[in-house]
């Protein structure tokens, strides 16, 4: 039984387009999103090998929010994500290298083998940080952005939380606050429909959607297609819009699903939770392919070109496993490193 369907326009919705795009622009979304999903296959092909130790959440579904949302921002803009966070990294321009060496634990990775797939950190792109806690880096985030308007500081911060962390009173508590000093935050909700095994029928009032929530603290908020990569970049640009020319914080919710499991590799729909058909319903609806079939309808790409980018796709992700497990390991030396400022 389905119980959470589709509820966008697929490759229709790149048809009625809010404004027009540069070719170069559109390939960029493509590639981007693509990357993304091979690099996470990659990941879950070897994750059984049993040498990776660090628990991972794949974003296979997601890759249009990521995409779309970190498109829309600038290098010197901050980011801070929950436990599913490959997507986000690599979006804000993370490192490949760095990221597989810190699921390896390896001395080089982006956190410094300290963190592990649920802790990715890189400051140069503007990765600030995230967190496994739920709801435990909205107001990390919400600080953040209090910096940069008393700096006067023309920099935005968006905080991805999942439908779950709407239940936790630090969000709205966040919400509240960046309304009421017009921050320069978005908070980014990506509705799943799950935590964990939890369906948010039985978590949530029926009929009261996350984003009409926010709306009671008198911020703008909208929800968009999260499988379709332009709607999420334009209602993400509106919001950053807004957010540098001082006028306060936006809500987004994003409508998507997850195709695998909650954590590691695999689809656990056999545990019961939801139905199997639920998931290839969604993968019908899969962000990557209304994209492709948008350009390939309108000669803006072709499947040669297809197949060579997924070869240069797959050679970047072969070097980039090779260069992480060829990494050293941390040295016990370097324990006390980074737990006290110098």
């Amino acid at each position: 039984m389905i119980k959470y369907a589709y509820s966008g326009k697929g490759a229709d919705a790149f048809r009625n387009l809010k404004q027009s795009y540069e070719n170069s622009f559109l390939l960029s979304l493509y590639r981007q999103m693509l990357r993304i999903r091979r690099i996470e296959e990659a990941i879950e092909s070897r994750y059984h090998e049993n040498e990776m130790k660090s628990p991972i959440h794949l974003v296979v579904g997601h890759e249009a929010i990521s995409v779309g949302s970190c498109k829309a921002l600038d290098k010197e803009d901050l980011i801070y994500c929950s436990h599913r966070t490959h997507g986000h990294y690599l979006a804000k321009g993370g490192s490949l290298r760095r990221m597989l060496s810190e699921l390896y634990c390896r001395a080089n990775g982006c956190s410094g083998s300290r963190g592990g797939s649920m802790h990715l950190l890189d400051k140069s792109v503007g990765m600030a940080g995230s967190s496994a806690i739920v709801a435990g880096a909205i107001p990390i985030a919400t600080g953040a952005a209090l910096s940069f308007q008393l700096k006067r500081q023309d920099r935005v911060v968006v905080v991805y939380l999942g439908d779950a962390g709407t239940e936790e009173g630090a969000c709205w508590e966040a919400v509240n606050f960046a309304a009421l000093k017009k921050l320069p935050v978005i908070f980014f909700c990506e509705n799943n429909f799950f935590s964990v095994c939890s369906p948010l029928d039985v978590r949530q009032p029926p009929n009261v959607e996350i984003f009409r929530k926010a709306e009671g603290f008198g911020l703008p908020s909208v929800q968009v297609d999260g499988t379709n990569v332009l709607s999420v970049y334009e209602a993400t640009q509106e919001a950053i819009s807004r957010a540098r020319k001082g006028e306060g914080p936006t809500f987004i919710e994003a409508l998507t699903y997850r195709w695998r499991g909650h954590g590691g590799a695999g689809d656990d729909s056999a545990s019961g939770y939801r139905d199997p058909e639920e998931v290839r319903h969604w993968e019908q609806h899969c962000p990557i392919n209304s994209l492709y079939d948008y350009l390939l309808e309108n000669k803006l790409y072709s499947e040669t070109e297809r197949d060579l980018t997924e070869k240069e796709i797959s050679k970047e992700i072969q070097e980039a496993f090779d260069f992480a497990i060829a990494s050293p390991n941390p040295k016990e030396k370097d324990l006390y490193n980074h737990v006290y400022s110098q």
